[in-house]
């Protein structure tokens, strides 16, 4: 079980201290009196090497988390813009990484509207704490099950396994 949690402020930072790779970013919320547009992924902005392939959504009730999980191959590059606010989690399961001793947890979403790029073997989840369904959109460098949907799926699911280190805390 991890021992400590640092909490990241969504504050235009682009790297997170001590999760090398891992980039977060405050999401530019352009407003109009007809509402707002907020950029998901730019070429320019990208992380190095990211190729996106596949776009999708996700809506998630009040209260529900989606993970922990992490990908073999897949990097994952968020968006949580709101309507909703969401606590993200995030373990360094990569070589050398910390594992489950050292957690990462960002306030998003509406109240911080954000970018977050994980790659690959990074654990990582979602909770909405909103009290309102939740949008997030995913942009991957993998289409999900492969071509015609035909592979298996790249998620290892720590939230299936109830052994394993990589928790969600209760809200």
């Amino acid at each position: 079980m991890y021992t400590h949690w640092e909490t990241i402020d969504v504050r235009g930072i682009s790297e997170i201290p001590g999760l090398p790779d891992v980039r977060l970013e405050a999401l530019a919320v352009y407003g109009d009196p007809r509402g707002s547009l907020h950029e998901l992924f730019r070429e320019d902005e990208i992380p190095s090497g990211f190729q996106p392939l596949m776009a999708c959504s996700s809506w998630s009730k009040p209260g529900v988390s989606r993970g922990p999980h992490q990908h073999v191959g897949q990097d994952d590059y968020f968006t949580f813009a709101g309507p909703s606010d969401f606590t993200v989690f995030l373990w360094d399961d990569r070589p050398g990484g910390a594992g489950a001793t050292r957690g990462w947890r960002i306030a998003t979403g509406a109240r911080a509207p954000s970018r977050l790029y994980v790659p690959r073997g990074v654990v990582h989840g979602y909770r909405n704490d909103g009290q309102t369904d939740g949008l997030v959109v995913t942009v991957t460098n993998l289409l999900f099950r492969g071509k015609g949907r035909r592979d298996p799926v790249d998620e290892i699911r720590h939230e299936l396994n109830p052994q394993s280190p990589y928790k969600i805390p209760t809200a």
